[in-house]
């Protein structure tokens, strides 16, 4: 699905909900007051209060290479939306989309990892493979796992929307609440919304920027037919848009969109009606057929701190804490 336009501004509409949004509140509250596992090695989870495309998986995969470099053996757990398989499972190179999610396989190039709905599960099964350090990308509203350490990732550019929790709004769970169980934010870019101002005093705020990867030199000179399924395509369109990139075609989709061989042969076909390449995001390509997959420049992102050096002292001090904090 795509996010309806009115969870961006307020209005009648989210008003008319907002009795729905109460009990969807509700019911958060009481599922996150559950008490979970207490893992005996440090948890840090990398969540949000909204639905969709905050960036957490994108903070994930830069905090599992940190943690890597650091000489940490971090396992990454999360839910594997969109896959079939339930887990917990770690994730093998045999594994599909359709099997795992397309988040999964992109976690798994960079650490062991492994899917499950029971973040409980997936944490004692990667403990038992040697996990040092487990990361959640997804999961600050999932109960089954006490977390050492919580991030809020924040989108600069649509922050916390008309601040209504679903079905009136994006959120989850109401921003103060959803806050207050994180020791600090993560907002990547610019804070358009000033969704800091929500915040609860003094909560650490580290800043980062998205920067495409070297990928979009190959797409210099060329027309570019672009097509993103993510949960915001036009953070893919207008950063190409802004490098100088010649789009002659912007085709969005769903989020984890799953590609018919109809819409593909479109794609394909564009491209040679304008004489043009065909872009995408990593975590599209992992959803393409092999023969398109071929056809495609995949262009990533990365993030580029504002104090990097700063960030992995940090991260080196919160995941080798005990579970007690000392």
């Amino acid at each position: 699905m795509r996010a309806p336009a009115f969870w961006l501004r307020d209005g009648w509409l989210p008003r008319l909900l907002s009795p729905a949004s109460c009990l969807v509140a509700a019911v958060t509250r009481r599922r996150v007051a559950r008490t979970g596992w207490r893992a005996p090695v440090p948890v840090i989870c990398c969540g949000n209060v909204t639905v969709g495309g905050a960036g957490k998986t994108t903070v994930a995969l830069d905090l599992a290479e940190r943690l890597t470099a650091q000489g940490r053996a971090v396992h990454v757990l999360l839910r594997g939306y969109g896959g079939s398989i339930q887990g917990p499972h770690r994730v093998g190179l045999g594994d599909s989309a359709e099997q795992v999610g397309d988040e999964a396989l992109l976690l798994a190039r960079v650490a062991p990892t492994w899917i499950g709905a029971n973040r409980a599960a997936s944490a004692k099964a990667a403990i038992a493979t040697g996990a040092e350090v487990l990361l959640l990308d997804d999961g600050l509203q999932n109960p089954t796992l006490v977390k050492t350490l919580s991030l809020l990732v924040i989108d600069g550019n649509t922050g916390f929307g008309n601040g209504r929790v679903l079905p009136a709004g994006p959120l989850r769970e109401p921003v103060s609440v959803g806050a207050a169980r994180c020791q600090a934010a993560v907002l990547i870019g610019t804070d358009l919304t000033f969704a800091l101002r929500q915040l609860p005093p003094g909560l650490p705020v580290l800043g980062a920027r998205l920067v495409q990867g070297p990928q979009i030199e190959d797409l210099r000179g060329h027309n570019v037919v672009a097509f993103a399924g993510i949960a915001s395509p036009d953070k893919f369109f207008m950063p190409l848009q802004d490098a100088g990139i010649r789009l002659v075609a912007r085709v969005a989709f769903p989020d984890h969109h799953a590609f018919s061989r109809k819409e593909l042969d479109s794609l394909v076909g564009q491209a040679k009606e304008f004489n043009a390449l065909l872009a995408t995001t990593p975590k599209d390509a992992v959803r393409l057929p092999p023969d398109i997959r071929d056809q495609v420049t995949v262009v990533g992102v990365r993030l580029a701190w504002d104090d990097p050096a700063a960030l992995d002292g940090w991260l080196a001090e919160h995941s080798t804490r005990n579970r007690t904090g000392e």
